[in-house]
C-alpha cells in the first residue's frame, strides 16, 4: 500500500484504521496492488493457487479461490484483508463470475481476531444460490452458527459493528440499506482483520466472486442513549440450530406463535396482534396482516392460539383500570370475549382439550399461577409460593403445567400436576431460566436463560436458549443471542416438532 494511500484512509477513517501489523509468517506475500487492503491470505488448506486482480480504473476486487468451506470448527478460503481496530462498517457489491459447481460457493465480507482456520469470527456470507446468511464463530475451535436472511440475491452488503455487537444489513433492488439480522455477541479484541473472502465449497476447484463498491468506515464515538431498535422475527431448526429472519423491522416486535398449519406466525406490535408468512419470499419483504382484536387495542405478548386453531387468546390493558385481562375472540378476528375478571392477569397456556386456560394472576401483591375455563368464571390458584410464579404451559398430554419460579432463590423451570400438585423442580443450574415451552410430541423442552446477575426478564440482554430433553435432562444450547422480554414469552413450536420461532433485537446507537 502506497504512503499516500495510508494517508489518506487513516484522514478518512480515524477511529476504525488504527494501525497495521507487519504480516504474520502464516500470510502470504501479495504479489500485486491490493487496494485498500493490506495483504492477502490462504485461511486453512487451498489445494490450488488463489488470485487476486484489484482493477484500480474500476475500483473492483475480483478474488479467485479454492476451499472446501467456510463453516463447522475450521474454515478454508482466500482472504484480502487489512488490519483495523474500533468500531465501524465495511460494505460491497458481490458478484460471482460463471454458473459455479456448488450452489454453495461462498463470496465473504468478514472480520476475525486471526488469521487461524479455527478462530472465532463474523461475516456475511453470499452463496452462489443467492442465499446470504450472517455466519459466525464464537470461540476458538467453535462451531459455526448462522442467520440466514429473508432477503435472497442483495445488491449491496454491510456488516456493522458496534463494541462486541454486529448488524447486517442489506440491500434489494432500490439500493436502499435495510437490518436483516443481528449476532450474538463476538469479541473480536482490540485489532483484527477485516476484508473479502471467497471459498468454492469443492476442494478440487477454484470460483470467482468480483467485489464492487467497497468501503470500509470507521464511526465516532457511540450515543446510546438514543440508539435505534430494530427487530428480527427467527425461525431455528432444530436439528441443525440453523437460523432464517423471516422478518424484520425497526422498532419493538414480540413474541411469536406459529399458527396451527404451519403457514403463519403471530405476533403483538404497539398493542396489535399481526400475522405473517412464516417462510418469508426470498425476492421482497414479507407483508404483515392485522388481526382485528375489536376494542382490545393495548395487548402485550401473551398472547396464543387455541388447539383447534379457531380461537385467539389475547392479554389486553386497554379497559377500565388499565390492567392486563385476558380475553377470547375467533381467530379470524372480532369480538373479545371477557375471561379473567380480574387483574392483572397474563396468559400462557391452553389445555389440550381446549377447555381450560393456565394464567398469571397479581392477586393481594403476589403473582402465582391460575387456571379458568375459557368461557370465564371462577378461577383456581395453583401455585402460593412466596415469590414470582410465571410461564404456565400444559404439556402435550395435559397432564402436567410446566411453568418457572424463583422458590429456589433463583428462577428456574418447575412441573406440577394440572391440579397444582406434585410441584418439582427441573432445572438446577446457575442461570435464570424463564418461559418453558413443551415440543408437540412433548419429548423437549424449550426455554429462555438469563446470566445468573439478571433480575426478572428485561429487554435488551445476552440471553441463551436452551433445549432440554426430557428423558434424560440433558441441555444444549439451541442460539445465543439479544434479547430477552418478547424473545419466546408464548409457545412458538412448529406443528411438526422442527423449528421455533423467536425475535431477536439489534441496537443501532446514533453517532
Amino acid at each position: 500500500m502506497s504512503t499516500r494511500l495510508r494517508a489518506t484512509l487513516a484522514v478518512l477513517f480515524p477511529t476504525l484504521l488504527l494501525s497495521f501489523l507487519v504480516e504474520p509468517s502464516s500470510a502470504q506475500q501479495s504479489s500485486g496492488n491490493l487496494g485498500i487492503f493490506e495483504n492477502e491470505s490462504d485461511i486453512g488448506v487451498l489445494l490450488h493457487p488463489s488470485k487476486v486482480v484489484y482493477d484500480s480504473a474500476k475500483e473492483t476486487y475480483a478474488v479467485t479461490a479454492g476451499g472446501e468451506n467456510v463453516w463447522f470448527d475450521k474454515d478454508n478460503f482466500h482472504f484480502v484483508w487489512i488490519r483495523v481496530s474500533g468500531d465501524g462498517f465495511f460494505q460491497a457489491d458481490i458478484q460471482f463470475l460463471g454458473k459455479g459447481v456448488n450452489p454453495h460457493r461462498k463470496a465473504l465480507l468478514m472480520a476475525r481476531p486471526s488469521l487461524d482456520a479455527d478462530s472465532p469470527y463474523i461475516d456475511i456470507a453470499m452463496h452462489g444460490n443467492g442465499m446470504t446468511a450472517l455466519q459466525f464463530r464464537d470461540e476458538k475451535s467453535g462451531v459455526t452458527r448462522e442467520v440466514q436472511a429473508a432477503l435472497w440475491s442483495p445488491k449491496r452488503l454491510k456488516i456493522e459493528k458496534h463494541g462486541d455487537y454486529f448488524i447486517m444489513w442489506l440491500a434489494g433492488d432500490d439500493g436502499q440499506f435495510r437490518f436483516a439480522g443481528s449476532s450474538p455477541r463476538i469479541a473480536l479484541g482490540q485489532n483484527f482483520y477485516v476484508g473479502l473472502g471467497v471459498c468454492s465449497h469443492e476442494k478440487d476447484l477454484v470460483e470467482t466472486a468480483v467485489f464492487s463498491n467497497v468501503q470500509i468506515s470507521g464511526s465516532t464515538a457511540a450515543d446510546w442513549k438514543d440508539a435505534k431498535l430494530y427487530s428480527a422475527l427467527e425461525v431455528i431448526t432444530i436439528a441443525s440450530a440453523d437460523r432464517t429472519a423471516v422478518y424484520q423491522t425497526e422498532g419493538r416486535i414480540e413474541a411469536p406463535n406459529w399458527t396451527r398449519d404451519g403457514a403463519s406466525l403471530l405476533f403483538n406490535r404497539n398493542g396489535k396482534i399481526e400475522r405473517i408468512p412464516g417462510a418469508a419470499p426470498s425476492d421482497k419483504l414479507s407483508a404483515t396482516q392485522v388481526i382485528d382484536t375489536g376494542f382490545a387495542v393495548n395487548c402485550n405478548n401473551d398472547h396464543g392460539i387455541s388447539p383447534d386453531g379457531t380461537e385467539l387468546v389475547i392479554s389486553d390493558s386497554s379497559q377500565g383500570d388499565r390492567k392486563s385481562r385476558v380475553y377470547v375472540l375467533p381467530f379470524a378476528g372480532g369480538a373479545p370475549h371477557l375471561v379473567t375478571k380480574e387483574g392483572p392477569s397474563y396468559w400462557h397456556g391452553w389445555s389440550p382439550d381446549g377447555k381450560t386456560l393456565a394464567f398469571v394472576g397479581e392477586r393481594n401483591s403476589n403473582f402465582d399461577i391460575y387456571t379458568i375455563s375459557k368461557n370465564g368464571g371462577a378461577e383456581k390458584r395453583l401455585t402460593t409460593a412466596e415469590g414470582l410464579d410465571d410461564g404456565p404451559e400444559y404439556s402435550p398430554d395435559g397432564k402436567y403445567i410446566y411453568f418457572n419460579s424463583v422458590r429456589s432463590g433463583h428462577m428456574q423451570i418447575w412441573r406440577m400436576n394440572s391440579d397444582g400438585n406434585d410441584q418439582v423442580q427441573i432445572t438446577n443450574g446457575e442461570l435464570n431460566d424463564w418461559f418453558p415451552h413443551l415440543s408437540p410430541d412433548g419429548t423437549k423442552m424449550v426455554f429462555l436463560s438469563y446470566p445468573k446477575e439478571v433480575e426478572g426478564h428485561p429487554e435488551n440482554k445476552d440471553v441463551q436458549l436452551r433445549l432440554m430433553t426430557l428423558a434424560d435432562s440433558k441441555i444444549t444450547i439451541l442460539a445465543k443471542l439479544f434479547g430477552g422480554q418478547g424473545t419466546i414469552n408464548v409457545p412458538s413450536w412448529s406443528p411438526d416438532g422442527t423449528k421455533l420461532a423467536f425475535v431477536s433485537f439489534g441496537l443501532v446507537p446514533k453517532e
